[in-house]
């Protein structure tokens, strides 16, 4: 069985992304979960999604806090056919997800502050593992099942251990910037986003069992069976020698006679008896036979018994090697890093009913350094730093407000992935292959959102999302992928004062379940089919003070 630090990269887990791209969070306010489309917004949520158009909000300070709890579901069905189920579950709960804005308006300038996780932002759980992991496990019976050739009750039925696996991941978006109007009608905006990040992974295997016993003592116990039986091998194998001596005076004495002699005992008559019976003789045949007759059979079959006694000795040893690595094993670490997203943003507003906006975020440059508590795995040397790049973002919108009782809003976004090394897949790498993780086109999202102002202090709105990933199949595997998704959205905005908005809304994502072939060496094709679910439910508060 392969060394089991092949149980890598829990870092794959977390690729928690909800609204967005394969890694960014664009669920960034209670605005955006009840319309899914904002990048043309005016209001104060524009210091993330149209930080340019800032300037058109009337003087004065703004605050805001919205916050999310998002419920997401990962199910995967594999066809993997040694594994004792094929569904595995995850589950990412996340209570509170928070965003904190600030602006500052005066004549043709906005100063603005946004907080909010850009990514990651919860924890995965897999109670029972995923696939990847399991697999190794899953083929021991098949791998050991020649021991039950050597001996029936070496045979390995079934197997079963206790995995859980949870990651959890936060990359905070600290965002400072400017805009500025050099004319009423356009606007500018340069900004800059500090991502600190810090990412969690646990993980532990425990309980290991073959034929329901712990695994490395019956390995240990099944190595000990096999060694006896490579010794008692090499004793027959050297019984031509032990019978050098008596030959020239009791080679035609039978075996009964040569203990009645007192030339043997009991024991050693007994020894080359089942020796003889190994050969596939009777015990009529042995009993008639003398001992030049028994000898020149032994010396027949010496070479077979020393050969076999050989493979039963490494089979020992590799039982004993295996239940080593059969142990209860056990990660905890912290990654930790900062990263700078540069951001730019234009917007024009050639009457008060249209608004034109694009925003341009460029990569984020981000690598994180391990601080490793436990790790019995072997994944992440204390020190030891990766790369975790965030993709750059082109979003554009367009809003229209002309009708007064309705505001619709047309949002595009682009996700810059074809940019970005994703590294190669696990699945493949666990079998010693190396299997980049291709994307053949750049992740995209189409979004339409309409408000509905049905009083002055009172509007409802519904939103709907089109979202398509760029990503190949050498790109999926359990622990990280990407499905296309639809969203719908809708929710309630209530101006309580002229200063005080409350806004509210939920969103569910219906994901296009992803069936990907895997090859496994010895097993042949099978199937792997990955699905989500993702609801999320959002409330906050905005304040102005002119």
């Amino acid at each position: 069985m392969k060394k089991l630090t092949l149980l890598v990269a829990f870092s794959m887990l977390l690729q928690l992304a909800f609204a967005g791209g394969l890694l960014t969070n664009y669920n960034q306010s209670a605005q955006y979960i009840r319309m899914l489309s904002r990048n043309a917004a005016l209001e104060i949520d524009a210091v993330f999604y149209n930080p340019a158009g800032l300037v058109k909000m009337e003087d004065g300070w703004y605050f805001a806090f919205y916050s999310q709890t998002i419920f997401q579901t990962r199910d995967i069905d594999t066809q993997f056919p040694t594994l004792n189920s094929g569904h595995y579950e995850g589950e990412t709960t996340i209570p509170v997800f928070p965003d904190v804005y600030a602006v500052y308006k005066k004549n043709n300038w906005a100063f603005s502050l946004g907080i909010g996780p850009v990514g990651g932002g919860g924890t995965a759980e897999f109670p029972s593992g995923i696939p990847t992991l399991e697999v190794p496990f899953s083929l021991i019976p098949g791998q050991l099942a020649a021991l039950g050739q050597v001996d029936p009750a070496l045979a390995v039925n079934s197997y079963d251990l206790e995995m859980a696996l949870e990651a959890s991941s936060t990359f905070w978006g600290i965002q400072v910037g400017a805009s500025y109007a050099p004319h009423d009608k356009f606007s500018f905006y340069g900004g800059l986003r500090i991502v600190p990040s810090t990412n969690k992974y646990e993980g532990a295997i425990r309980n290991i069992q073959l034929n329901g016993v712990n695994a490395a003592a019956w390995l240990n116990g099944a190595s000990t069976q096999v060694s006896t039986m490579a010794a008692n091998l090499n004793a027959l194998a050297n019984v031509p020698e032990a019978l050098a001596p008596i030959l020239p005076v009791a080679g035609n004495y039978t075996l009964a006679q040569l203990v009645g002699a007192g030339q043997m005992d009991a024991v050693q008559q007994g020894q080359i008896e089942a020796g003889l019976q190994l050969m596939g003789l009777s015990p009529e045949q042995i009993s008639a036979m003398n001992l030049n007759q028994i000898n020149g059979a032994y010396v027949q079959a010496a070479p077979a018994f020393a050969s076999t006694a050989q493979t039963l000795s490494g089979t020992a040893q590799t039982l004993t090697g295996t239940a080593s690595q059969l142990g209860d094993k056990e990660v905890k670490t912290k990654q930790k890093g900062m990263g700078f997203t540069p951001i730019i943003g234009f917007n024009i507003s050639p009457t008060d009913d249209w608004t034109f906006a694009v925003k341009y975020e460029f990569e984020t440059k981000l690598t994180l350094e391990n601080e490793t508590d436990v790790d019995d795995m072997g994944l992440f040397p204390d020190g030891a730093e990766s790369s975790n790049d965030i993709p750059a973002i082109l979003a554009g919108g367009v809003g229209y407000r002309g009708l007064g009782w309705l505001e619709a809003q047309l949002s595009f976004n682009m996700y810059f992935d074809r940019d970005v090394n994703y590294g190669n897949n696990i699945r493949y790498s666990t079998l010693g292959q190396k299997v980049h993780r291709d994307i053949k086109g750049n992740y995209t999202e189409l979004a339409l959102g309409l408000q509905f102002n049905v009083a002055d202090n009172f509007a409802f709105s519904v939103g709907g999302l089109r979202s398509k990933n760029g990503v190949t199949p050498q790109y999926q595997s359990d622990f990280s992928y990407s499905n296309s998704s639809h969203t719908l959205g809708g929710g309630i905005m209530w101006n309580i004062t002229d200063k005080l908005t409350f806004d509210a809304g939920v969103s569910n994502t219906f994901y296009q379940d992803d069936t990907v072939t895997f090859t496994h060496p010895g097993i042949g094709s099978y199937d792997e089919t990955y699905a989500k679910t993702t609801i999320s439910l959002s409330a906050g508060i905005s304040y102005s003070i002119f």
